[in-house]
């Protein structure tokens, strides 16, 4: 079985929003990063929670998941923010630059047909902010066809917690023993 994709945002869940008031969590300390094609004049502050980092690495290190970055930083996820939280390179999903006004255009999330061509019947966890029905019935339909797929959703203005990535550890030790044994797997059977 392949392991299941982590596909990680950052905005709305490493980067939680401000709320009504303008306050981040208090468990954030603000960065300055300077992202491709943007002047060292004119960097973007995020606000990020330094035990992220250790999280993240926990679930790493487990070899349930294969980690990517799924999130509109690109390539600027593991150069600019992976580092600040002590994290790995990692890949990321090549998502497009699309002239949108809405995360929404056509009633889910703008990501998703990109992301479901990247993953073909490859299995996933998804986190991120902005999911809608629409998506969630979509992982059910990935599920349904044999790519089990589950979403993950953070408040955008408490972003990540440790229950989120709790959750994807259980689902993916789940996943990877409902497919033991199967015809082609060697895990567990002494097999090489």
């Amino acid at each position: 079985m392949r392991l299941p994709h982590l596909l990680l945002d950052i905005d709305g869940v490493l980067v939680p929003f401000p709320d009504d008031h303008g306050n981040i969590p208090a468990t954030h300390v603000r960065h300055d990063v300077v992202p491709t094609g943007r002047s060292a004049d004119a960097p973007v502050t995020v606000w990020l929670n330094a035990a992220d980092g250790p999280m993240l690495m926990d679930v790493i290190r487990s070899g349930l998941v294969a980690p990517v970055w799924c999130t509109s930083w690109r390539q600027d996820a593991t150069t600019l923010i992976g580092p600040l939280l002590s994290l790995p390179p990692l890949p990321h999903v090549d998502l497009p630059r699309p002239q949108i006004t809405t995360s929404h255009p056509n009633g889910y999330l703008w990501k998703r047909d990109h992301v479901d061509a990247w993953l073909g019947d490859a299995p996933a966890i998804w986190i991120d902010d902005d999911f809608t029905n629409l998506d969630h019935a979509w992982a059910t339909e990935r599920t349904d066809r044999g790519a089990a797929t589950l979403l993950l959703q953070p408040d955008p203005y408490v972003g990540l917690r440790a229950e989120h990535l709790m959750e994807a550890l259980e689902w993916a030790g789940q996943l990877s023993v409902a497919h033991d044994g199967e015809p082609g797997d060697s895990r567990g059977t002494g097999a090489a």
